[in-house]
């Protein structure tokens, strides 16, 4: 089944996304190797180019490393992916947070609603 995407945002981007969220979430362990640029292109229903530039992208942040012909891996240095864990959290806090200053919500009525929430999931 193809991934679905945004319109308006660059494709390789929410590919390079999808990728970092199935590391950081456990998904792909640490020193895994992933699918295949022709695997994961076929599943995305992307053209090839598009997962090498996700690629490309996760392996400057370290999260991917390139093993020669063997494929790529995802990095065994948890500091990274701990790194890139804190970075996916702090743009979700600060996008919330956008959206809500922008709805003229107070910080005491988004600290309730933060509380309300986890109190129902708990």
């Amino acid at each position: 089944m193809a991934w679905s995407f945004e319109s308006g945002r660059a494709v390789y981007i929410q590919v390079a996304e999808r990728i970092r969220r199935s590391v950081i979430t456990g998904q792909y362990a640490l020193g895994e190797q992933i699918p295949s640029v022709r695997t994961l292109a076929q599943q995305a229903a992307v053209n090839p180019n598009t997962i090498q530039h996700a690629f490309t992208e996760l392996e400057s942040e370290g999260i991917l490393v390139s093993r020669g012909t063997s494929g790529r891996f995802v990095t065994d240095d948890k500091s990274v992916i701990e790194s890139a864990r804190l970075s996916e959290a702090r743009k979700l806090v600060s996008s919330f947070v956008s959206s809500s200053l922008e709805l003229l919500i107070s910080k005491e009525e988004i600290y309730r609603y933060l509380k309300e929430d986890f109190d129902e999931r708990s």
